[in-house]
């Protein structure tokens, strides 16, 4: 079964870091990866940028928002795509995600949308 972990980051908490900082928290997060690349289960991951975009399409007409979004409290700050067994194991690897000491990890089997 494939399940996604969202990295779910705190607004401006980016922002907050020093270069080094952020170069370390970088650096845990690629050891990570090549942890789970080495037990097989890593299927793709990535770091996202915090500037977004956000579409809506309303009676036809698309509409685009420059994020950051003011009412968001939390910004996606990247994702790790896994190929797991169960749903606990899934849980077992955001445990050990390295970013669970900055950010919450939002679990996800990836599904059809009309089940």
């Amino acid at each position: 079964m494939a399940y996604m972990l969202l990295i779910m980051e705190p607004c401006g908490q980016r922002a907050g870091r020093s270069a080094v900082q952020g170069r370390e928290a970088y650096e845990r997060m690629l050891a990570y990866s090549a942890v789970l690349k080495q037990r097989g289960v890593l299927l793709a991951a990535n770091a996202l940028k915090s500037e977004a975009l956000r579409l809506t399409v309303e009676q036809g007409r698309a509409q685009v928002l420059d994020g950051p979004f003011t009412e968001s409290k939390e910004l996606i700050g990247g994702y790790f795509l896994l190929d797991c067994g169960t749903r606990d194991e899934a849980l077992t690897m955001a445990r050990d995600c390295p970013a669970a000491a900055w950010a919450s990890i939002e679990v996800r089997e990836i599904g059809t949308c009309y089940e």
